[in-house]
């Protein structure tokens, strides 16, 4: 169990620096946003490819930034009785989840998302607007947003069966959002 919490905390750490990298591409897109209008406005000039690096930057921030969130507990969590049970059961659901559902669908869609990577890529696709950018860069950022989601929940499995053997305790505090 030592190696594979070792591991975990391995993935863990790799999940933060893609956090703290998501924090800064938030800071570029909307630095690149406001300079993108202030030229538009003042000098009465666009570029598409400046418009389309700010949707390259947010789906960084939210395919990089993923892994990070379910790290930190603050992924979104279909809350039905999750908050009314022990934190016993609430390891239980979260590892039945992470098995069922979030693995298996994170693997599958890094799986798909190759290929639609791997074809951009080798045909050099380039945005079909003018000055546009390449677009294989945005293509890849998918595979390696799922592989490092598929990661952290195998990190996030490895916790929990170590907190039900005994090995660690876990923080099972969920703050259900305010709507």
């Amino acid at each position: 169990m030592s190696a594979l919490l070792a591991a975990s905390r391995l993935i863990d750490s790799i999940s933060r620096i893609m956090g703290k990298l998501s924090e800064y591409m938030v800071l570029f897109c909307c630095l690149i946003s406001a300079g993108n209008a202030i030229v538009r406005y003042a000098f009465n000039y666009s570029s598409n490819g400046w418009l389309e690096i700010q949707w390259y930057l947010f789906a960084f921030v939210v395919m990089l930034g993923a892994s990070h969130a379910l790290n930190n507990n603050e992924h979104v969590r279909v809350d039905l009785i999750y908050g009314a049970v022990s934190d016993k059961a609430k390891i239980w659901i979260d590892v039945v989840g992470l098995i069922l559902f979030l693995i298996p669908v994170c693997i599958f869609l890094t799986w798909l998302c190759w290929p639609f990577f791997a074809l951009s890529y080798r045909q050099g696709e380039i945005s079909g607007n003018a000055g546009g950018l390449i677009r294989w860069p945005v293509k890849l950022i998918l595979v390696a947003g799922f592989a490092l989601l598929s990661l952290q929940g195998i990190s996030e499995l490895i916790k929990r069966i170590a907190a039900l053997t005994g090995h660690i305790s876990i923080d099972t505090k969920y703050e259900k959002p305010l709507q």
